[in-house]
């Protein structure tokens, strides 16, 4: 009975229940999961993929964060005043600030490169050569990208540790 209702959750779910339940992404594996994403974007975009796969992993607790599961949203990127897609709603600097939700991490990549990349705040960093990372995430914590004070190094630092230049 129990594998019988355990099947029907499954069904039910799309299997989500399952993939939250057990198992957490560990950094390399989430790199190696997107990182064609990354770098698909970065053509398209010019946004390097070194920091579009260093910030995911950061703001998304490499995968497995409640914002990246339940929103697909890798990025923490919030609504604003001009997002008209779909919402969740979740305590961070903020109780119950709204952030972006996504129909697929896919959906979340493009987002992120389009915000950098159109962004007035951002501009200045399309202008940097696409293998400076240092200079990219600096410029992210210059432009207020996150709160954390010590941001631009945490990207520096996951970039360097996992060769992601």
């Amino acid at each position: 009975m129990r594998i019988i209702w355990l099947l029907v959750v499954v069904l039910c779910t799309g299997g989500q229940v399952l993939s939250q339940s057990y198992g957490r992404m560990s950094r390399s594996e989430y790199f190696e999961t997107f990182r064609e994403m990354a770098v698909h974007e970065m053509h398209r975009s010019g946004v390097p993929a070194s920091i579009t796969l260093a910030q995911g992993a950061l703001e998304s607790g490499d995968g497995n964060s409640t914002l990246a599961r339940s929103a697909n949203n890798h990025f923490g990127i919030k609504c604003h005043n001009d997002w008209n897609g779909r919402k969740i709603y979740y305590d961070d600097d903020a109780k119950n600030e709204c952030f972006r939700k996504y129909p697929s991490v896919e959906d979340s990549y493009r987002d992120h490169s389009d915000y950098l990349s159109e962004k007035q705040r951002y501009a200045f960093l399309i202008e940097l050569d696409p293998l400076d990372y240092k200079g990219w995430a600096r410029g992210l914590k210059k432009a207020g990208y996150a709160t954390n004070p010590s941001y631009a190094s945490k990207l520096i630092e996951i970039i360097d540790e996992y060769d992601l230049h």
